[in-house]
């Protein structure tokens, strides 16, 4: 199994990131009314998944493993506090595992 952070911060932002063979574009925007949500894209701006939930102990791609079969994304807490938008990237992190 490897487990890989994926360094976020505590702002809106969007970065292009290499999951194990390929190449994509995350998009990670506060909603007050949903919280942290993510969009993947591919490299040319095509939307794969938009508007996931970031839910603490969840793997995301549950529910997407026919698009992004690669491995899991798991967002884990250093305490027991939940999400709020000062916490991504520091208490709150975002894992890509694969077996």
């Amino acid at each position: 199994m490897e487990i890989n952070e994926i360094p976020l911060t505590p702002t809106n932002q969007q970065f292009t990131i290499k999951l194990s063979d390929t190449v994509w574009q995350f998009h990670l925007i506060w909603r007050e009314s949903a919280g942290w949500v993510l969009d993947i894209l591919t490299v040319d701006n095509q939307r794969v998944i938009q508007g996931i939930p970031l839910v603490i102990g969840e793997n995301l791609l549950a529910q997407y493993q026919h698009l992004i079969s690669e491995g899991k994304l798991v967002l884990l807490s250093d305490e027991e506090s939940d999400i709020n938008p000062n916490t991504l990237g520091t208490t709150v992190k975002l894992y890509w595992i694969t077996d």
